[in-house]
């Protein structure tokens, strides 16, 4: 297939307008133009044509439409062996694909069948081996992409390697290694991932998941059936022990034991209750017999205590008698001491009373003078506030600006250079009068001293005394006038921002400033030390004394004089205090004398009235006595015969202890017997449960089917397990043959590749990678250099070499197919390009090649068919 003409209309940039390549021939064919033309717009629309589908709007058919939209239409003329034929897609609105013969203009397809045409001609669309023959602007097919767009090109540069070899190779080289890979790796991706894992839904995952399953259920089985197994066992041993247990001659032994432990345990607590019964009564009998003699001792104790307080009691009236009189004198002393102190007291009130008016009076004076004084502080620091302000807004309308002063003070000084430049650069005009002449000349109505000289500009009017006139015109001189105008202006705009006339004012302002800001210091000093915490708190201390003024007190009195009293009358209360005290301990010893006195003897009446009522009348104190002592003679003898008693029923006690703890041991046999037979009918009950659960689900037999299904299962996975290592071996085994016979592989496009290298390289050679198909390191010189690391130039002109080669392959194989190469050669050096042009115009003997540049000078050496873009517009 060659191109011989290419029409695009509203395609980008050629919105609602169209263009043409016409003229498309053999060899090499120049497409040169400025950027911006709409080279790589032919190249993209010539791409859609063949490899996108009319009906679709992918991403490379988006791009194609302009802004303002509308319908790209795409047309090409080709060449091939069954004729010529005009190939036209329009994307979008009225999308339409068609196949027109050229000679006779019959179509030949349309629609599908015309996609099917275009597809047969480029052989599998941009993954067939014409897909190899477009290099896009930037693109060079050597670095890293998308791995779905490496893919592609992988597959179609195989594809033409296979081609191409025919049936000259092995099984190990060609399409029969590649037909047996590809059935291998179809094989082995059936039943395991890329990774070696099964494969998800694959036989083998299946079979693998199968066996697990069956594994599981055939453990859960046999532990089902080991439990049968130890519930029928447990059974069997539960229940011989529960006839063991449930004997009928133990159990009536068991019975007769423990009836005779009760009855012995009745008899040792019946004999333990009248031992009780006797203990009690002997203690009460002691108890009696103990009272009796306690009675008689206290009934004694009480007849010497009688007699005792008899005489105490004359005693104690003598001693109250005393107390009372020591009572009376110390209270006529406390009584005198008391009225002193009243005394002192009174004339001490009286003179601190007097003192305090007196101090009051005196306080309120003081308070009266301290607040005129604060008012007057107040009114200057009123006055002196006032001037403050009134200074800081003076210096607030007088501020300038520092820098602004520097700055007029640079244009002043500026302005005095470029003056004197100016003047420098004017004529002059002196006279010097003869002495007996005297300002006879005037210019401009100002007359001329003798020998003083003026600068003259523009036009100047001389006056000269009794002659007349003389007018002088001078040509304008615009050395530094331009300069010195500017900075004029640039002065007066600055003086006019800061308000004053001249710098000698601005001066006059800031020194004025500084004399306010001296004043403003001063009047802040002085209102500091008239208000040192500022007026508010001076207003709040005249608000407080006025408060606290309060009335005129009027106290006649010399305050020393009355204070010199006060002491002499504390003197005095403390003098009478002290004797007060003195005397308060006597009376206090007195009272407590006498209260000591008068409670013993009326503790001591008391007691003997107590005493007496409880002996009774005098002279029948000696019968109750003996009575007593009959009393306790009785209660002595009843505890004799109750001891005796006791002593008997303690000598023929039983063990009341032991009996109880055979009666628990006996009850405790029986009990265990008993729950322990409970115990095992309630196990035996659940084995049987559980035994008869097991045999209605026929565990045993499930468990042998499932362990001869896991066997069988076993065999399948060991089977596929077998088929995965072998097809892996048989893959490992296949890629080391192909590794092997790799040179072999690549030996049809090394040598088209050969020659095209020796135009640019002596003595160099590539070496492809096994994987990509793509160049993959290049020799020369002895070095060996990995394509990464060559220049930009070096890795473009190699791909433009390596799509020649591929190309020279297609035509030999019958598929001949157009290069076209956009701005494929950006970074090659003129010395480079030259020889790649050689390397194109040697392919370009039996094969089409079409260049688009916009390197219109390096370019102009290529040579070949030169071709034109022309205005078109499509046929109504």
């Amino acid at each position: 297939m060659k191109l011989t003409a290419l029409r695009l209309h509203n395609v980008r940039r050629f919105a609602g307008s169209g263009v043409a390549v016409e003229g498309i021939g053999d060899g090499v064919n120049v497409l040169c133009a400025v950027n911006e033309f709409g080279k790589s717009t032919c190249f993209d629309a010539l791409h859609a044509l063949f490899f996108q589908p009319h009906t679709g709007t992918p991403g490379a058919v988006q791009a194609l439409r302009p802004y303002s939209g509308g319908n790209p239409l795409v047309e090409a003329d080709i060449a091939t062996e069954a004729g010529a034929f005009r190939l036209t897609k329009q994307f979008y609105g009225g999308k339409r694909a068609m196949v027109r013969e050229l000679a006779s203009g019959r179509l030949v397809a349309q629609a599908d069948e015309a996609e099917r045409f275009i597809a047969a001609l480029v052989q599998g669309g941009t993954t067939g081996p014409a897909g190899l023959l477009w290099v896009r602007q930037g693109v060079t097919g050597i670095e890293r992409r998308a791995k779905s767009d490496e893919e592609s090109e992988k597959r179609a540069r195989e594809s033409v390697l296979v081609s191409v070899q025919g049936e000259v190779e092995s099984l190990t080289g060609g399409r029969r290694m590649a037909q047996a890979v590809a059935a291998c790796e179809e094989e082995l991706s059936r039943l395991v991932t890329a990774t070696g894992r099964p494969k998800a839904g694959g036989p083998y995952a299946i079979a693998l998941d199968e066996r697990d399953r069956l594994a599981e259920t055939e453990r859960r089985l046999a532990a089902e059936v080991t439990e049968l197994r130890v519930a029928l066992d447990r059974r069997r041993a539960l229940r011989a022990r529960l006839a063991e247990l449930e004997d009928r001659e133990q159990e009536s032994a068991r019975r007769g034991a423990l009836t005779q432990a009760e009855k012995e345990l009745a008899a040792a607590k019946a004999h333990g209750e009248a031992l009780k019964t006797a203990q009690a009564e002997a203690a009460l009998a002691r108890s009696h017999r103990d009272a009796a003699g306690q009675e008689l001792a206290a009934y004694r104790r009480s007849l010497a205590r009688f007699a005792e307080l008899q005489a105490l009691e004359g005693e104690g009236t003598a001693k109250r008698d005393e107390a009372l009189a020591r009572q009376r004198a110390a209270a006529g002393a406390g009584q005198a001491a008391t009225a002193a102190v009243e005394i002192a007291e009174r004339e001490e009130r009286q003179a601190r009373e007097l003192l305090t008016r007196l101090e009051k009076a005196l306080r309120a004076r003081e308070a009266a003078e301290q607040l005129a004084g604060l008012r007057e502080s107040h009114a200057s620091a009123e006055a002196e506030r006032a001037a403050i302000e009134t200074v800081e807004a003076e210096i607030k309308a007088l501020a300038l600006p520092a820098p602004a002063l520097r700055q007029l003070e640079a244009l002043e000084t500026e302005l005095v250079g470029l003056r004197a430049v100016v003047a420098a650069r004017l004529p002059l005009l002196r006279v010097d009068y003869r002495d007996d002449v005297r300002e006879a000349v005037s210019i401009d109505g100002t007359a001329l001293a003798d020998g003083e000289e003026r600068a003259l500009t523009g036009s100047a009017s001389l006056e000269i005394a009794d002659i007349g006139r003389i007018t002088l015109t001078l040509p304008t001189s615009e050395d530094g006038q331009a300069e010195l105008a500017r900075a004029e202006a640039k002065r007066q705009a600055l003086l006019k921002a800061l308000g004053v006339e001249s710098l000698a004012e601005a001066r006059q302002r800031e020194a004025r400033l500084r004399e306010l800001a001296t004043a403003l210091g001063l009047g802040q000093q002085r209102l500091a030390l008239l208000a040192p915490r500022g007026l508010a708190a001076l207003q709040e201390s005249i608000a407080r004394l006025e408060a606290q003024r309060g009335e005129t007190i009027e106290a006649k009195g010399d305050p020393e004089a009355t204070r010199l009293a006060l002491e002499a009358a504390e003197a005095r209360v403390t003098t009478s205090r002290n004797a007060a005290r003195e005397a308060q301990p006597q009376r206090e010893a007195a009272d407590a004398a006498v209260f000591a006195a008068e409670r013993g003897l009326a503790t001591i009446t008391s007691e003997r009235d107590g005493l007496a009522a409880m002996l009774g009348a005098e002279g029948g104190r000696g019968a109750h006595e003996a009575g007593l002592q009959a009393t306790q003679a009785t209660a002595e003898q009843d505890l004799v015969a109750v001891e005796a008693r006791v002593a008997s029923l303690q000598a023929s006690a039983t063990d009341l202890a032991g009996a109880e703890a055979k009666l628990r041991r006996m009850r405790s046999i029986v009990e265990a017997t008993g729950n322990e037979v409970a115990k095992l009918r309630e196990d035996s009950a659940e084995l049987n449960g559980q035994i008869r659960a097991r045999s209605d689900a026929a565990v045993e037999e499930a468990w042998q089917e499932t362990a001869e299904k896991l066997a069988a299962a076993e065999k399948r996975v060991g089977g596929l397990e077998r088929e995965v290592a072998i097809l892996s071996r048989l893959r490992d085994a296949l890629e080391a043959a192909r590794t092997t016979a790799r040179d072999h592989y690549f030996r049809p496009v090394m040598a088209e590749l050969k020659p095209l290298l020796g135009l640019l390289f002596e003595d160099a050679s590539v070496t492809f990678d096994e994987e990509t198909l793509l160049p993959r390191s290049v020799r020369r010189n002895g070095l060996e250099e990995p394509v990464g690391v060559l220049s930009g130039g070096m890795r473009e002109q190699l791909a433009v070499l390596t799509r020649l080669a591929f190309a020279r392959l297609l035509a030999k194989d019958g598929q001949p197919a157009p290069v076209i190469l956009d701005d494929a050669l950006v970074y090659s050096d003129d010395d480079r390009i030259e020889r790649m042009f050689d390397a194109l115009h040697r392919q370009a003997s039996d094969q089409q090649i079409i260049v688009f540049s916009c390197r219109q000078r390096a370019f102009a050496q290529l040579g070949g068919n030169i071709l034109r873009m022309k205005p078109w517009s499509p046929e109504a």
